[in-house]
């Protein structure tokens, strides 16, 4: 399915600020048809053909979560022409609301025709010309006797609908905010030009009710209310002005109105059709429980945080313990083992670290894998250094992926700089190297680690083998990972380790 811009751009001539426009206006619209109880189609001309006059292209639809569609398929990409779309270019060439003409007939599904003309306001504060319609079709199937709450609801999509063949509706979107909050299903009000209550819906009342104003909100100065209600007085001037200019026609951006016992989101839009301020419709929702939700999930963050900061001290005091223990046994093997140890414990601290700066159970993994690669060359003697480098990106991985991966590579490292070039009599002091490639694809990580040193051993057997590295590797690989490791010699000589890592999401 072709997106709106991509419609627009293949089928019209509008430039980047009337799509601009009409990104905005779908990004908004959903309000609208909740409040008129109608599907809404936007609509743009088309070159179609001559014969049967102007074509209008449907590039975007949006279906009332507040009655029934009047349109059971995907109206997108649809063109039409002729009598079928008569509305949209009368709307389009007169410039105004369409709203004349009998009900028409969608298979058994009656419906009401309207046609609102889009417009741009230039910088000059002019309308501009008529760049698009929209189309607002009513399922009359269930029609009756309209409520109070419908009456306001109907009136208020009137006032909107103007506004947008006035080129006032919608407003740029603040930086950060989305559309998504609140709905005109969570909480209606609506004010007149003084500010004062003329209507609210029941979930507004409720809302209102919840941080601590227990009369009728009718008659009410809302934005005096809002600075009488919040907890803090500097968050209640800031309620109340934004309150205020909506009924001067800014857009203000949303606010949370914070009391002892609630936490309420508001939105105020400006009603001024014609150009004329009549007030302002606020939407109103109780986000209590959302802001504790928050709360808790900070808070549970911060611990989860301080765990892996604490994680990573005891692990590497445990390296330090082991480091001391090192140096006082005599013994060269048991030496050598309790150096390894030294050099495992403190690459999964390395993870844990990370972790313990990071907001979420995630790590950018490239740092890990790069500390702990130089880290494996200082292995090698000084008289014969070994590089090692790295290939390609491992991006941000996740906690479960990142401890055991890094322990299979530190092995794989590790061997490669204290197996691979051990016997080459000079040569390793000249152009030794270790590199780690990397290839992620969406759901997979590849993985290949390779040397230019003397290659594996003619009898070597990987699943014969009982070197604590390879049983470590083979181990975390099948096991932690779920993953495969392939070791093998490379035809240009020295040896490769193919490593595998699914990245789909795990079920424990």
């Amino acid at each position: 399915m072709s997106t709106l811009r991509e419609l627009v751009e293949e089928h019209t001539s509008l430039g980047p600020v009337d799509i601009d426009h009409l990104h905005r206006l779908a990004g908004d619209w959903q309000m609208i048809s909740d409040l008129s109880f109608a599907d809404l189609l936007l609509w743009v001309p088309v070159e179609g053909d001559p014969s049967a006059g102007l074509s209008f292209l449907c590039v975007a639809q949006v279906r009332p979560t507040t009655a029934p569609t009047a349109y059971q398929d995907d109206q997108v990409g649809r063109i039409s022409s002729g009598a079928e779309v008569a509305h949209l270019g009368v709307a389009r060439e007169q410039g105004r609301i369409w709203r004349e003409g009998d009900p028409v007939w969608y298979g058994d599904t009656p419906a009401r025709h309207e046609a609102i003309p889009v417009r741009l306001r230039g910088e000059d504060g002019e309308a501009g010309p008529v760049i698009a319609v929209v189309g607002r079709d009513t399922n009359l199937s269930t029609a009756r006797t309209p409520s109070q709450l419908e009456l306001n609801y109907l009136t208020t999509a009137d006032d909107l609908a103007q506004m947008i063949a006035d080129g006032t509706f919608p407003s740029v979107r603040h930086p950060g905010e989305t559309t998504s909050a609140p709905r005109v299903g969570d909480g209606l009000i609506r004010l007149d030009g003084s500010g004062k209550v003329t209507y609210a819906s029941p979930n507004a009342q409720s809302a209102i009710r919840r941080l601590g104003f227990s009369a009728h909100l009718v008659g009410e100065d809302l934005a005096a209310l809002f600075n009488r209600l919040a907890e803090d007085p500097l968050e209640g001037s800031e309620a109340s002005n934004r309150i205020l200019g909506a009924l001067r026609g800014d857009a203000p951006p949303r606010k949370e109105i914070e009391a002892r016992t609630a936490t309420v989101l508001s939105r105020a839009l400006p009603l001024m059709p014609a150009g004329v301020p009549i007030g302002a419709l606020v939407l109103v929702r109780d986000i209590t429980e959302v802001k504790r939700r928050d709360r808790a999930l900070i808070t549970k963050d911060a611990t989860i945080r301080e765990i892996h900061h604490r994680v990573k001290n005891n692990l590497q005091t445990v390296a330090a313990l082991l480091r001391l223990q090192a140096r006082r046994v005599n013994h060269p093997e048991a030496r050598a083992a309790l150096e390894e140890s030294v050099r495992r414990v403190a690459s999964i601290a390395l993870v844990h670290e990370t972790l313990a700066m990071s907001a979420d159970e995630a790590v950018e993994f490239d740092g890990i894998v790069d500390r702990v690669a130089n880290a494996a060359a200082e292995v090698a003697s000084p008289e014969s250094p070994v590089r090692t480098r790295r290939e390609g990106t491992f991006g941000v991985l996740p906690a479960e992926i990142a401890t055991p991966l890094v322990m299979v590579l530190n092995e794989l490292l590790l061997n490669a700089v204290e197996h691979g070039f051990d016997s080459l009599e000079g040569k390793v002091a000249d152009g030794a190297e270790v590199v780690v490639h990397v290839n992620r694809a969406k759901r997979e990580l590849h993985v290949v680690v390779a040397d230019n040193g003397r290659g594996l051993p003619e009898d070597f057997d990987p699943t014969t083998n009982k070197r604590l590295g390879l049983q470590i590797i083979r181990t975390l690989t099948t096991g932690e990972l779920r993953g495969t490791i392939e070791l093998r010699n490379r035809a240009e000589g020295g040896t490769e380790a193919l490593l595998f890592v699914p990245l789909a999401k795990r079920d424990r």
